[in-house]
This record gives C-alpha cells, structure tokens and sequence, in this order.
C-alpha cells in the first residue's frame, strides 16, 4: 500500500517553525575586509542575505541550488531601457525565493552615464523593511 500524505499523522514531538520563527543568527561577513568575524541576526542579517544574493550570479556556482542568485548577466550590456524594465524583474525573481521577503517594491532606475546604473527599490520582510541602494555597471 502507498502511503497517502493526506493521512500521515505527526506526532506531537514534532514542532512546525514558520519563516518568522526560524533563527536568523549567521555569521557576520565584512565585504569590504573580506573577513569573517562575530554574529549578527534579524535585520542585519537579512542585509546580508539580500547584498549575498545580488552578488551571487544564478547557476554559475555549484555550492548554491539553482533558484539562489540573479540572474544579471542576462541584463548587463542591453538598451538602458531594457535593461531598466528588466532589472525590476530580476531582482524579485531573486529576492522573492528567500522565504523571508514577502515582497520588493518601490523601484527606481536611473541612468548615471554609459556604463552605470543606480538602482533604488525597498524589500520588505518579515523584520521589516529594508532600503537597497546600488550602483550597476553596465554597457548601456
């Protein structure tokens, strides 16, 4: 007989934990040092999370599943007017796959000179909301 998932019982032992009640603790990463020192959580590690994943280029590194990363080589060297309504799309398509963002909003492109573009938007999550700022470089 197949088991149905419909009919599983869970035992009382088992506690179910929402993204909310998950422990963020993680390590704390200096960038600009290229050190890892201390902790951090909540906020601050949501931070992280958000800059780690805007770094991480989407199935370019094996260590990470294929839905961790953006996918911003597909955007880099476009129009700056594709690039502008494309960039939207692919930050939330990456944000969005963290469990604890419930949602990227609030979005302003602005083309700096030929090669750069600065990039505004607000995620929200479950700690609250986060402002992003960064800068592109792109061959627009």
């Amino acid at each position: 007989m197949i088991p149905n998932a419909l009919n599983v019982t869970i035992g009382e032992d088992v506690e179910v934990q929402t993204a909310a009640e998950a422990p963020t603790r993680t390590f704390k990463i200096d960038f600009d040092a290229g050190r890892v020192g201390g902790f951090c959580d909540e906020t601050e590690a949501m931070k992280q999370a958000i800059y780690k994943i805007l770094q991480t280029e989407r199935f370019e590194y094996l260590i990470y599943s294929w839905n961790y990363g953006i996918e911003l080589n597909a955007v880099v060297g476009k129009s700056f007017q594709v690039f502008a309504s494309e960039i939207k799309r692919v930050i939330r398509e990456a944000l969005l796959a963290d469990s604890r963002i419930t949602d990227v909003t609030d979005f302003e492109v602005a083309q700096i000179d030929k090669r750069t573009v600065s990039v505004k938007f607000t995620a929200e999550t479950i700690f609250g909301e986060i402002p992003i700022e960064s800068e592109v470089n792109a061959n627009v």
